[in-house]
């Protein structure tokens, strides 16, 4: 059996919505004092972090994965949900005297959002080693944790000669140049959004062309507009339309899970950037990262091809 290993963060998202519209109760001229309280009667908590919804995902798809991530003493109802699932949390450690990560988001009848992060134990990322890790490892997804903990876990598996791919997502703003560049001369493949590879380009110094001829693949999602694969040419991947539109939470995580099983099952990248983009569509269709609950016959007729 071939061992996909998530480095990334495991947190809670407590999801709120406020009745009314964020600027009724915003005074543009009076912003230099706010002090504003939201009445919100529906409150979701979903189970959320990077790590997780990519685990997840994978689990539609019926694959398992390792999870290597750190949490707080309060991740025992996370820890009965991955029980139910094929995901190995022996390289889960929990930190003493500190929380899980929390996102904290209240969104308004426009959908503006206002949201609130605590990391917590996910800033002790670097406590996990993938040194530790006794299962042969055939592929690993670096994704947002604590900064040292990434750059520590690409390290590692760059002495290790275990591919890799690097995303930085919404941690990206984390690196400079020098380790920026570090990461994208260890990883196998690199996977961002159209706004984090335009910041990574500034960032490095280099060029798509540039950046493309040092990984395997660049992978760059669109959102609605699709995803385009940068590898010996570029691929254009075709966005699966979705019935509706409900919650972009964790649709790039799903996209990702989609991204691992095609690399580790040797797909053409045609048929990988497909799959992960049928597995972002799904998600969007539900509410939260993880509450979506497509059955794999399901998920091959939106691929139009039977899964391994």
């Amino acid at each position: 059996m071939k061992n996909i290993l998530i480095s990334g963060s495991l947190a809670y998202d407590s999801i709120m919505v406020f009745q009314d519209y964020f600027k009724n109760h915003i005074l543009p001229d009076q912003i230099h004092k706010l002090s504003v309280s939201f009445f919100v009667p529906e409150l979701k908590r979903n189970f959320g972090g990077t790590a997780g919804n990519i685990a997840y995902n994978l689990s539609l798809l019926n694959s398992s994965a390792i999870i290597m991530a750190t949490v707080g003493e309060d991740f025992s109802a996370y820890e009965k949900r991955l029980s139910k699932f094929d995901i190995v949390q022996d390289y889960i450690k929990v930190v003493s005297e500190s929380l899980t990560a929390q996102a904290y988001i209240t969104t308004d009848l426009d959908d503006n959002q206002i949201t609130a992060f605590h990391p917590g134990a996910m800033m002790e990322s670097h406590q996990n080693s993938i040194s530790s890790v006794t299962e042969k490892v055939d592929l690993v997804i670096i994704a947002p944790s604590g900064k040292e903990g990434m750059i520590k876990h690409a390290q590692e598996c760059s002495e290790k000669k275990i591919p890799f791919i690097f995303d930085p997502g919404q941690g990206l703003p984390m690196f400079d140049k020098i380790e920026l560049n570090a990461f994208i001369d260890q990883a196998t493949y690199i996977a961002v959004n159209d706004y984090e590879a335009e910041l990574l380009m500034k960032v490095s110094g280099l060029s798509i062309s540039e950046i493309q001829k040092k990984v395997e693949a660049l992978i760059i999602t669109k959102g609605a507009h699709g995803s385009e694969i940068y590898c010996d040419n570029k691929i254009t991947i075709a966005p699966i339309k979705a019935e509706s539109t409900i919650d972009p939470t964790g649709c790039g995580d799903a996209y990702r899970a989609g991204l691992l099983y095609g690399i580790l099952n040797k797909f053409s990248w045609e048929d990988t950037g497909k799959l992960a983009s049928v597995m972002g569509s799904i998600k969007i269709k539900t509410q939260g990262g993880q509450n979506h609950n497509p059955s794999l016959p399901e998920i091959e007729e939106l691929f139009g091809k039977k899964l391994i």
